[in-house]
C-alpha cells in the first residue's frame, strides 16, 4: 500500500485524542452525504417530470416531423418528400396542414389552430389513448367533415363532445384585404360536425388551441390545394429515431428541418433543463458549504498530528508527502460522503418509485399524476459523484497546503 495512503487511512479511522475531531469528521461525512443525496433525488425528480411530459406529448406528436426551413408551406409532391414516402424505415407517412382559424357557434367564438391530417393519423400517433366521448375518431364521412377538438376548446365554446349544430370555421382568404363594410366576404367559411369525441392531452398548448380534422377540409379552408405545412412520420419498430433523423437530414438537405419529439417541444424541455441546471448549481453551493466541515476537521487533525509530522520529516518524508497525507484524508472524507450519499439517494428514489410517499395531495386524480415522478439516470449519478469529489478536492487543497507548511517545519 502507498505510504501516504496508508497513513491517511489510519488517521481517518483511528481514534483521536480529542473526541471533537471524531465528531467533526463524522459531521463532515454526514454533511457531504446529505448534500449528495439531495442532488441525486432532485435531479431524478426533474428526470421524472421530463419523461412524464414527454409521455403526454407522445399521444399527439409524431416521432419525426419534417418542416420547411424557410416559410410555412411546401409543395406536397416535391421530390425530396416522395423519397421520404418510399423510405424503408418509415412505417407511416402523414401530410399535415396547420394554420389559425376562428370558430363560432351560439354567439361564442375561439381562436384555434386547425390541424388537417391524413386518414392514417390514428396509425401515426396514440390519439385513441387520449380520446373521450361515445364516438370514434373520424375525420370525415360522405360530405361531412368532423372536428375533434381539445377539451378546453369545447369549454370555451360551451359545448360537449356531442354538439348537434355544426361549428362555423373562418379563415382569411389568401391575398385579400379585409373589407370593413362586410368583413365576412374576406373570409372563407366552412363547417365542422361532431364525431362525438374530443381529446385531452393534459397540456394547454393542445387542449386549448387545437382542432383535428381532415387535410381536405384544411386545404379548402386555407386555399392551399397541393401544399402541406409538415410531413409527420412514424418509424418501423426496429428503427432508431436518432439515426433515421440524421439520415433524413442528409437526404433532404438544407431546405428542410427534421425534428424529433424533443425539438418539436423545444421551449418546454428547454425550460425544464434550465430549471434542472439551476437546481444543480444551488445544491452544489450547499455542497461547498458542507465541505467547510472537512476543512475544520482537517485543520484540527493537522494541529493534533503536528508532532507526527515532525517525526515523519525526520524519518525522511518531505513536505509534499506530509501534505499529501492530509490531502488524501480530505479526499477520502469527500469520497466516503459521496458514496454514502449516492446510496441514500438511490434508496429514497426507489422508495418514491415503489410507494409514492411524497404526493401532490390527498385526493386521487386531482392532478395529472398523484405523486412526484422519479427517474434515475446513470449519467446523473456519475455527474453527482464527480461534482462531490471535485468540490471536495478543491475545497481542501489550499487550507491543507497552508497548514502543513506551517506546522510541518
Amino acid at each position: 500500500m502507498n505510504f501516504t495512503l496508508y497513513i491517511a487511512r489510519r488517521y481517518l479511522f483511528s481514534k483521536k485524542s480529542h473526541t471533537a475531531i471524531n465528531i467533526i469528521s463524522g459531521v463532515s461525512v454526514c454533511g457531504v452525504a446529505i448534500a449528495t443525496a439531495a442532488l441525486v433525488c432532485i435531479l431524478s425528480v426533474f428526470n421524472g417530470f421530463e419523461e412524464m411530459v414527454a409521455g403526454l406529448f407522445t399521444a399527439f406528436d409524431p416521432e419525426l416531423k419534417v418542416v420547411p426551413a424557410e416559410g410555412k408551406y411546401m409543395a406536397a409532391d416535391e421530390g425530396e418528400l416522395e423519397l421520404l414516402r418510399k423510405n424503408e424505415k418509415v412505417a407511416v407517412y402523414t401530410e399535415v396542414i396547420e394554420d389559425n382559424a376562428l370558430l363560432m357557434i351560439n354567439n361564442r367564438q375561439a381562436m384555434v389552430t386547425i390541424k388537417g391530417v391524413d386518414d392514417n393519423f390514428e396509425d401515426l400517433t396514440n390519439i385513441n389513448n387520449i380520446l373521450y366521448g361515445d364516438g370514434v375518431f373520424e375525420l370525415h364521412a360522405d360530405v361531412l367533415d368532423y372536428g375533434v377538438a381539445g377539451v378546453s376548446v369545447l369549454q370555451q365554446l360551451a359545448l360537449s363532445v356531442d354538439f348537434d349544430q355544426p361549428i362555423k370555421v373562418f379563415a382569411p382568404r389568401s391575398g385579400e384585404r379585409i373589407d370593413m363594410a362586410d368583413p365576412r366576404e374576406s373570409f372563407n367559411e366552412e363547417e365542422l360536425y361532431s364525431p362525438n369525441v374530443g381529446f385531452m392531452v393534459k397540456q394547454g398548448k393542445y387542449d386549448a388551441h387545437y382542432v383535428i380534422t381532415s387535410i381536405g377540409f384544411a386545404r379548402r379552408l386555407f386555399e392551399r390545394q397541393g401544399y402541406v405545412t409538415a410531413v409527420e412520420l412514424r418509424l418501423k419498430p426496429n428503427a432508431s429515431v436518432a439515426s433515421v433523423k440524421s439520415e433524413l437530414k442528409s437526404l433532404l438537405g438544407p431546405k428542410y428541418e427534421v425534428l424529433d419529439r424533443y425539438e418539436q417541444q423545444e421551449s418546454t424541455f428547454k425550460i425544464m433543463k434550465i430549471e434542472k441546471l439551476i437546481s444543480y448549481i444551488f445544491l452544489t453551493f450547499i455542497l461547498m458549504i458542507a465541505c467547510f466541515n472537512i476543512i475544520g476537521s482537517l485543520s484540527m487533525l493537522i494541529i493534533e498530528k503536528k508532532d507526527d509530522a515532525v517525526t515523519l520529516r525526520n524519518l525522511g518524508a518531505n513536505s509534499r508527502q506530509i501534505s499529501s497525507i492530509f490531502m488524501l484524508e480530505g479526499r477520502m472524507i469527500s469520497m466516503l460522503g459521496a458514496t454514502v450519499g449516492i446510496i441514500i439517494g438511490l434508496i429514497l428514489c426507489l422508495i418514491q418509485q415503489e410507494y409514492e410517499v411524497i404526493r401532490f395531495g390527498s385526493q386521487e386524480g386531482a392532478y395529472i399524476i398523484d405523486a412526484y415522478p422519479v427517474s434515475v439516470h446513470l449519467l446523473d449519478i456519475v455527474l453527482v459523484f464527480a461534482t462531490v469529489v471535485i468540490v471536495g478536492f478543491v475545497s481542501v487543497w489550499y487550507p491543507v497546503k497552508s497548514f502543513t507548511e506551517k506546522f510541518a517545519k
